[in-house]
């Protein structure tokens, strides 16, 4: 098994960051295991588990499901009409390879653009679990820390971060 590269693990990150531009949700799920999480732990305790502490998101594979369906519908009035957003991911570090499982982190900036509401930016860090799938990989588990002292100037966070 040859050793996974930075450039291998950004190419699949900036790839994940287009999808989630261009409100392609149903490809972007296509990324994940069956087991995938999405996780944004609360400010407080932002190494919590999630089991234990109240999240903002604590999303197993059928509720990340749940969620593309609501925020694609038409009627969903917390998209309506679809946020614009243009992510830039930077600092992209390998912390571990264990077999088929590759842990990374990653800074990220989120500008999200609606109409009628200022600029929203969301500035923070990912921790992925990435599992290999052939010359790519999967999502296992996507954690997303939000450095804002106080969330409630972000507005919700009805976006795939």
């Amino acid at each position: 098994m040859s050793k996974v590269t930075r450039a291998d693990v950004e190419d699949f990150l900036f790839h994940e960051a287009a999808l989630l531009d261009e409100w392609k949700l149903n490809e972007w799920q296509a990324l994940l295991t069956d087991d995938a999480h999405y996780l944004i732990p609360p400010n407080d305790v932002l190494d919590g588990d999630y089991k234990s502490s109240l999240f903002i998101i604590a999303d197993d594979r059928e509720r990340i499901r749940q969620r593309i369906i609501r925020v694609l519908d038409p009627n969903c009035h917390a998209e309506a009409p679809k946020s614009r957003t243009q992510r830039i991911i930077g600092n992209v570090r390998i912390l571990s390879q264990d077999g088929d499982e590759i842990v990374v982190a990653a800074n990220y900036i989120c500008y999200r653009y609606r109409r009628y509401e200022r600029v929203g930016q969301y500035v923070g860090s990912y921790t992925y679990k990435l599992v290999r799938n052939g010359d790519s990989f999967l999502i296992r588990e996507k954690k997303i820390i939000i450095q804002a002292n106080e969330l409630g100037q972000l507005g919700s966070v009805s976006i795939i971060l």
